[in-house]
């Protein structure tokens, strides 16, 4: 019975078996896999959700270029962002316990239907049409002339199945369509509602530094649920205007390099610079002043969101006062805090910085003006 029972060890079988051992160069390959696997499931798989954080308080002067020589500011006014960040097992997990860190789905930042590029230059395109509105509200107080220049229709997305989809990227610039210059996007709507399905037509657009140009048939545009207007026919892109403002005075005219800063919310900010570099003295007086909050070109200040993590991002960059915009209630009740959530952040953060409310760029002008020099 015993020489049974060394044969059963021997061979493999029975309920003695053992199996062979792993040779040291396969033990080695299955770690190495399961570490692969596990750092690409920790760092790269990316998860349906966005994290936004405090990002940085940067000076807007370097941004903002006037010919005419502006006098030097003694402080410096800063723009405030919010950092958004792909969200992978690791760092989600870590924004569960952060209380200074937001997780958003993306479906609910995405319009319907948006990829994550296009989103990107609809931030890009609402950033230069602040720009755009920051210059204007500056000049108006400044008393500057100036006049609009249109410059083209921007595709900020294509509609799928259509035929801009073929030829046309977010960013692109139509210039042209069958030799006739666009300057607004009615102009290119105008011209193709008077076309059929099938019909073609040449369009000249810029992509980056070189110009392109494409002919396309025209197709059906797809109607929404309930829409029992005719079907017309279209290109399938969805177009904004790109406007530039130009001041009557060559020597006042204002140029803007924000980098690859997106969004509307530092129109406030480049209004202040703007009008700083176009008027004598210095309102800064010497401080550091951060803020935040959209323009219109009558100097309307606007709210915005992730105000809390701006607060944060200005008072690691030793601001002393902050311009928030002033709460707003909507028609349905609902309200939009901001200067409210500034001031709460603040003081859970320990900050000493002055939160100001602000609903106009004259009420930050007014503040700074009656502003000791410290």
């Amino acid at each position: 019975m015993a020489e049974n029972e060394d044969h059963h060890i021997r061979t493999g079988s029975g309920d003695n078996y053992r199996p062979p051992r792993l040779g040291a160069s396969r033990r080695y390959l299955l770690g190495a896999l399961i570490g692969v696997v596990a750092l690409y499931l920790l760092f790269f798989m990316q998860l349906p959700f966005f994290i936004f954080m405090p990002g940085t308080a940067e000076a807007v002067g370097p941004m903002v270029q006037v010919k005419a020589g502006a006098d030097a500011e003694t402080g410096s006014l800063m723009l405030t962002t919010v950092r958004v960040a792909d969200a992978n097992v690791l760092n989600y997990t870590a924004a569960l316990f952060n209380k200074y860190q937001e997780i958003q789905r993306k479906e609910s930042v995405f319009r319907e239907g948006e990829s994550e590029s296009e989103y990107s230059q609809r931030q890009e395109y609402v950033m230069l049409t602040s720009q755009a509105s920051a210059i204007q509200a500056a000049y108006r107080k400044a008393g500057v002339p100036f006049h609009i220049r249109h410059e083209g229709v921007m595709v900020l997305k294509t509609v799928a199945g259509m035929p801009g989809e073929k030829v046309f990227k977010p960013g692109d610039v139509l210039l042209q369509v069958d030799d006739k210059p666009i300057g607004e996007s009615n102009e290119l709507i105008d011209y193709v509602s008077g076309k059929k399905a099938g019909d073609q037509v040449k369009l000249s657009f810029k992509r980056g530094d070189n110009v392109y140009s494409r002919t396309l048939a025209l197709q059906l545009l797809p109607q929404e649920a309930g829409d029992t207007s005719a079907p017309r026919a279209g290109l399938g892109v969805v177009p904004a205007d790109m406007q530039a403002v130009a001041a009557d005075d060559a020597q006042k005219q204002i140029t803007i390099q924000a980098g690859e800063i997106g969004g509307p919310s530092a129109g406030l900010m480049f209004s202040l610079e703007i009008y700083n570099q176009l008027t004598p003295g210095d309102i800064t007086k010497g401080h550091r002043i951060a803020g935040t909050g959209t323009i219109e070109a009558d100097g309307t200040v606007g709210v915005i969101g992730g105000i809390q993590h701006k607060i944060v991002a200005a008072d690691k960059a030793g601001a002393e006062i902050f311009f928030a915009p002033k709460d707003l209630t909507l028609a349905d009740g609902t309200q939009i805090r901001n200067y409210s959530d500034a001031v709460a952040r603040a003081k859970e953060i320990g900050s000493k910085m002055k939160i100001v409310e602000v609903s106009t760029m004259d009420d930050a002008l007014r503040y700074l003006q009656e502003l000791p020099a410290p």
